[in-house]
């Protein structure tokens, strides 16, 4: 199982703002995610290396299903991310229309594939497929993406032989890595899916390190989100709201994680949008003592972890 201790401890970096109309100080660290994870591809190409002397190369598995524009840029990043680390990518692009049993039998094959080490469906599926069965047909070997009930089941009860989910496990590293401590902290966690909130909480209540926190989660229904949030010392907000956390949302010198990633149209730009995240940045960056920025932040380090979840795949099949 990949530790976080393995690679270098990287430092925040410090900046600071200052317009026309005035001085502003921003006082909040960036918590940056490119340089935490190339000291991780460091690590795994030397763990690559170590396999090709064995006559392994880790294989990767991508089957997308549809023509969503989100997943399809997605797809390609990861695509690409493999290809650079010197992996096997197989990306496999089905029709929007194809059913579900050749879904599930195309699962089948990838499953027995030993080539193939890594194995994920993109979601969302089309609505004709459930997504459940899809999960659950993926060998909970090959299930790099931690959403196997089985694999879930082992996160929660602490056992380090599963694998754990690439989101929620990249946000634990990259706090780690900018020396932020956990233990003992209350971590305020806004949204409660399947693929963030529910596992983010779930590691973070463990024993060890970059854990050991108080965890509150907070939802769609959740009454007075504000006078929690405000109580966090470590706020991780996964959303999928733009801008949704304001600046009166957060403790002054709280630490702020940005799962979000959203479009918003904006005429200035030559794409006709700009990237934001589910925290306000401009305003709570002010209040904060730390925070991710988006882009730059989380998603580069869901990519990552993959790429190590399939590495150790391929390093249990061949027994090392």
């Amino acid at each position: 199982m990949f530790r976080a201790r393995e690679a270098p401890f990287r430092k925040f970096k410090i900046i600071h703002l200052h317009f026309l109309s005035g001085t502003i100080h921003m006082t909040a660290k960036l918590i940056e995610g490119n340089a935490v994870a190339e000291a991780i591809r460091k690590d795994l190409r030397e763990r690559i290396s170590d396999l090709s002397k064995k006559g392994v190369r880790p294989g990767l598995a991508v089957i997308m299903v549809g023509d969503d524009p989100g997943s399809a840029v997605y797809v390609r990043m990861k695509e690409k991310e493999c290809i650079d680390l010197g992996m096997r990518s197989k990306t496999i692009r089905l029709p929007a229309d194809t059913s579900e049993a050749k879904l599930l039998g195309l699962i089948d094959e990838l499953n027995a594939d030993k080539l193939i080490h890594g194995l994920l469906v993109q979601m969302p599926v089309p609505k004709h497929i459930d997504p459940r069965k899809v999960i659950m047909r993926i060998s909970p070997e090959k299930d790099v993406d931690g959403f196997h009930p089985v694999n879930v089941g082992k996160m929660l009860i602490g056992e380090t032989d599963g694998f754990l989910p690439c989101t929620p496990h990249g946000i634990q590293v990259l706090m780690e890595r900018h020396g932020i401590e956990t233990s003992g902290r209350h971590v305020v966690i806004c949204g409660r899916s399947n693929i963030v909130g529910k596992p983010m909480a779930a590691l973070l209540m463990q024993k060890g390190k970059c854990a050991d926190a108080t965890v509150t989660v907070c939802h769609s229904r959740t009454r007075d989100m504000p006078s929690i949030t405000r109580q966090a010392d470590i706020l991780i907000v996964a959303m999928g709201a733009p801008n949704f956390i304001k600046a009166d949302m957060v403790k002054e010198g709280a630490v702020v994680i940005d799962v979000g990633m959203n479009r918003v149209a904006d005429d200035t730009s030559p794409k006709g949008y700009r990237l934001v995240g589910d925290v306000d940045f401009e305003a709570v960056s002010k209040k904060a003592s730390a925070i991710t920025p988006v882009p730059g932040g989380v998603g580069i380090m869901t990519r990552i972890i993959l790429m190590v979840n399939t590495v150790t795949a391929a390093e249990r099949a061949k027994g090392g």
